[in-house]
């Protein structure tokens, strides 16, 4: 079975309760009432929404909204997983414990496929990464050679140096005491802007 987050609240009907919704929302991900009533409890729990639990939904924020329907998700025990960027919305704390839910899930056996361009977050959560651009493959292998893969050809595309120079010092940043004149990154001994977060840089 399949079961997808791609958008925040899907599966919800704004009019419903977010306990009617865990009821609806389970439905869609293939469970049964039996089991939804089984696992109500630890969802509202991992959702943090308890107090507004009998509200319809249409008057819930985003954040809220995100909340409860990854926690249908993430209890829905599917083989497949699809989550797309919709974890922007949450704040870090809960982000903390999405990334963790979905940690535990890829080692139960189940299949995440995540998508993002949050680099670190991917490099965390997943083994391994497709590169894609315009709906076409551009490279596949493992999470950290493809996100370098990626920084480089990105550097490549804006032709980005990993510097930037205030030859002006009308336009340079500056305050009362200091003015900069030049900005660099570098790892390896090469000034870059793509560098591999598990290697010393200097600035």
């Amino acid at each position: 079975t399949i079961g997808s987050l791609l958008e925040v609240g899907t599966g919800f009907h704004p009019e419903l309760t977010g306990r009617q919704n865990v009821y609806l929302s389970g439905t869609i991900h293939g469970m049964s009432r039996k089991r939804i009533t089984a696992l109500f409890d630890q969802i509202v729990d991992f959702s943090e929404i308890v107090t507004f639990i009998d509200t319809p939904v249409k008057h819930y924020s985003s954040g809220m909204y995100m909340r409860l329907a990854f926690a249908v998700s993430a209890f829905a025990e599917t083989d497949i997983l699809i989550v797309d960027e919709v974890l922007a919305v949450g704040d870090s704390q809960f982000q903390k414990k999405c990334i963790t839910k979905m940690q535990q899930a890829t080692t139960q056996g189940r299949t995440l496929l995540f998508v993002s361009h949050q680099l670190a977050l991917i490099a965390n959560i997943c083994d391994r990464c497709i590169l894609l651009s315009k709906g076409h493959k551009l490279a596949e292998g493992p999470a950290r050679e493809t996100i370098i893969e990626y920084m480089n050809k990105l550097e490549a595309g804006e032709g980005s140096d990993g510097q930037i120079v205030w030859s002006d010092p009308v336009t340079a940043p500056a305050n009362a005491t200091v003015r900069l004149n030049r900005i660099s990154i570098s790892s390896q001994g090469r000034v870059s802007s793509a560098v591999d977060i598990d290697k010393p840089i200097e600035i």
